[in-house]
């Protein structure tokens, strides 16, 4: 297993690092870090061609920086990718490495919450073909060094087979618990839908999955399921614990591209309110 380390000499990057570890610790894989440069310009004149190089001879002390981060039971290559474009170049390197997981740090500048995106990553967020694992700002100092439980938040939409079955194999994996979430919001509940039968499906779609899970997993997995409530997505999942060393999973909406990523609105509001590492998971694949 490969994860893909998005790395800016920033705060953000060094989040993305030490989430990175975390994740090779738990899942036994290695990382390839990549910081990517624009291309060098079509002139030639002195100074641009000085600009060049100072940018080329500071890649090198990024990925230098970033190479002094990784702790040393944990296995990494630094890249230099070069493209005009940082989320397609970091797309580019995905597949070009074979990697099956791209970590990023979400912290953006934001006012609020612990993930607050930038435009590189909301771009990656609408475009990876491989599941994004965003780390909280302060993971760095902060975050543990191995996932303790991975948490689901499983729901009935188109692809969210996909979801649990990433979920599964992680948890398989990683000799992980795994706890299975539904949210009811009551803002969401159509006047076709009473909050009984919001809760009654809701119920329902966990069982289900919990069946689906305890058939796939070794019986000596933990396996739970959680229903939260509340009047909008924000307070149903801050009703729920959490943990140091816990990690939500999420869908793609159902805009997705084929196989591609789309964070969702639901999703979104989950972020503004958590503070664990979120890992968002591409749509299925359609003909």
């Amino acid at each position: 297993m490969k994860l893909l380390v998005a790395y800016l000499a920033t705060p953000g990057g060094e989040d993305a690092v030490a989430f990175g570890a975390c994740l090779a610790r738990t899942f036994g894989a290695s990382l390839d870090i990549a910081v990517v440069i624009p291309p060098d310009p079509p002139e030639t004149t002195t100074s641009a061609a000085g600009f060049a190089e100072a940018l080329d001879e500071a890649a090198r002390q990024w990925v230098a920086g970033a190479a002094d981060l990784v702790p040393g039971d944990v296995v990494a290559e630094t890249h230099v990718v070069v493209d005009e474009h940082v989320a397609h170049g970091l797309i580019t390197e995905i597949e070009r490495v074979g990697a099956t997981m791209l970590v990023v740090g979400a912290s953006g500048g934001g006012i609020t919450g612990r993930h607050s995106l930038g435009s590189v990553v909301n771009d990656l967020l609408h475009s990876s073909p491989v599941p994004v694992a965003l780390a909280p700002r302060g993971f760095s100092h902060t975050g543990a060094e191995r996932i303790r439980e991975i948490t689901t938040a499983i729901g009935s939409r188109p692809g969210a087979e996909i979801l649990l079955d990433t979920a599964l194999a992680l948890s398989a994996r990683g000799d992980l618990p795994l706890r299975l979430l539904s949210l009811v919001s009551r803002d969401d509940i159509t006047g076709r839908t009473t909050d009984d039968e919001a809760v009654a499906r809701a119920v329902d779609l966990a069982n289900t999955s919990l069946e689906t899970a305890h058939k796939r997993l070794s019986d000596q997995t933990p396996i739970a399921s959680t229903l939260a409530q509340g009047r909008n997505v924000e307070e149903a999942v801050s009703s729920v614990e959490w943990h140091d060393g816990d990690m939500i999973m999420v869908g793609s909406s159902r805009l997705a591209a084929p196989g591609r990523l789309f964070l969702g609105a639901t999703a979104a509001k989950m972020m503004s309110v958590l503070a664990v590492p979120l890992l968002v998971v591409p749509g299925p694949d359609r003909e």
